[in-house]
Formats: structure tokens, C-alpha cells, sequence
């Protein structure tokens, strides 16, 4: 199916100390293509999603890969009709994805998992499988087995690492997100908690959806996703929901009132991965 509109997901943790720097030309250069998304930097790395047409996408791309520092960034990709987000941000933080620990995944991270093989992992009963994600992106969907930490922020994860996981320091745990990048930080933090065998799935679950076919898939639903598509499918298409800034459900489209919580649907600001 073709689609007009290019929506590119993408991080790296890399040491940026001129990060406030970069964030003037990054948002002109985003600006003059017409993008629309959220970049985020900090001193540890850049993580982002912006959307735009074809020829702008390839040009803010190849911006950013001018950087030699980011010449090797990775980005994932899918697709839609109309543009899923409001605005162009560019913002400074403290960390390019939120989890209030002192963890540095450019020193230390867990065992990357190729999608190809992320099945014959999470199949040995042994294996420990643990969606990083926030309850409201788990209830959407995830891979079969897989343990919700019932966190509303990925702030949450220490916590429910300590309280539920510290006696399992000698089991393999595998982990997965929607790109990857809060599993940079999750198996961070449980190296340095005194795990020995962590794994985590190779661009998250966007790249697993690309690259395994849904008849060999054990993904189960869709995937929640933070701009206005609010989910896409295993063919990664945008999916027909609607999302309650009241309590962070997925709603079906065409409703008025959120069945979850009785509120009528309101727009505003989506949550953010970060």
C-alpha cells in the first residue's frame, strides 16, 4: 500500500556533550523540510520521531548522519496518509529516555537479539519475558508470555526490578520495547543490579514486525505507538482506534465516550515514549 507520509523512528546513545549546540540547526533543518515529530537531546545520546514526505525525510536523515558521530544512526521506518503529529519539537534533557537512574548504556548494555532469533529465545520456558513498555502499551498488545510490570512510566521499571525480579539474578531475562531504546536502559540497569544473562529484541518490536511474517510471528494484537496513528498493525498499517487522555486507554474509533472510564474523548497531548 502506498503511503505519502514517512514516519522514522530513531536513537543513539553516544556521548553528545554539545548537545544544546545542535539543537538550533536541527530544528531549522526539520523546519525548512516540513517535518513534524519530537527530537530529543541530551548529553547521553538522540532519540526521535518525525514524519514528513519522502525527498524532506532523506534530506533531515542525511543531516543528521553529516554528524560523524551520528553517521551510523538507525532508524525504522512506516508509513501513513496523513501526518500523525502537530508540531516540530526539538527539546534538551536530561536523559533521551526517562528512567531517573544513574545507568550508561554506552558503557554497558545487555545482548542484542536478532528478530530472526527472537523466537527460538523467548519459546525456552526457561526465559524469562518481560515487556518494558507501560501497562496501557501492553493491554494493546505484546508477545505471548510476556509480564507486565503494571509501570505507568518507564520511571517505574527500577522499582518493580527490585521488588519483583531481585531473586531471579541468575535467570535469563529477555526484554523488548517499541524501538529499543528503553531496553538500552532496562538491561543497563540489571547488569549493574547484579544480572548475569540479559537479552534484549534488536530494534523492538517495529523491527521484529518488518522483518518476521505474521504467519511466524508470536506477536499478539498491535502495537501501541506515541503520535496520532495511537496504534499500528503487524503489517505495521495504522490501526482504527482512538486514544482517552483521560486514563490512557485505546478506545474503538468511532466512539463518543471512553468505555474505561466514562469520560467523553477529548484531544489534547498524547503520552510520550520518553
Amino acid at each position: 500500500m502506498s503511503h505519502s507520509i514517512v514516519i522514522a523512528a530513531f536513537y543513539k546513545f553516544v556521548p553528545l556533550p554539545d548537545f544544546r549546540e545542535i539543537q538550533k540547526p536541527l530544528r531549522a533543518i526539520c523546519e525548512e523540510h516540513n517535518m513534524k515529530g519530537t527530537v530529543l537531546l541530551a548529553a547521553e545520546g538522540i532519540n526521535g520521531t518525525i514524519a514528513g514526505t519522502r525527498q524532506d525525510m532523506d534530506a533531515v536523515l542525511a543531516y543528521m548522519r553529516s554528524d560523524e558521530r551520528l553517521a551510523d544512526l538507525l532508524h525504522k521506518e512506516s508509513y501513513a496518509d496523513s501526518q500523525p503529529f502537530r508540531k516540530m519539537k526539538v527539546r534538551l534533557k536530561r536523559e533521551i529516555v526517562t528512567i531517573g537512574e544513574d545507568v550508561n548504556p554506552n558503557e554497558i548494555v545487555g545482548t542484542y537479539v536478532d528478530p530472526h532469533k527472537w523466537n527460538d529465545l523467548i519459546a525456552d520456558p526457561n526465559v524469562i519475558l518481560i515487556d518494558t513498555r507501560n501497562s496501557y502499551e501492553y493491554e494493546v498488545g505484546t508477545f505471548k508470555g510476556a509480564i507486565d510490570p503494571l509501570t505507568n512510566s518507564f520511571g517505574d521499571f527500577p522499582a518493580y526490578v527490585r521488588e519483583q525480579l531481585a531473586d531471579q539474578k541468575d535467570k535469563k531475562i529477555a526484554m523488548f520495547c517499541t524501538g529499543g531504546i528503553r531496553c538500552e536502559k532496562a538491561t543497563s540497569l540489571l547488569l549493574r543490579e547484579g544480572f548475569q544473562n540479559v537479552y534484549h529484541l534488536h530494534g523492538g518490536i517495529l523491527n521484529y514486525l518488518e522483518k518476521v511474517p505474521q504467519s511466524q510471528s508470536l506477536w499478539e494484537g498491535n502495537c501501541f505507538v506515541f503520535d496520532e496513528r495511537i496504534t499500528v498493525t503487524h503489517d505495521l498499517e495504522p490501526g482504527n482506534v482512538q486514544f482517552c487522555r483521560g486514563c490512557n486507554r485505546v478506545v474503538p474509533s468511532g466512539e463518543d465516550m471512553c468505555p474505561h472510564c466514562h469520560q467523553p474523548l477529548t484531544e489534547g497531548e498524547l503520552p510520550s515514549e520518553a
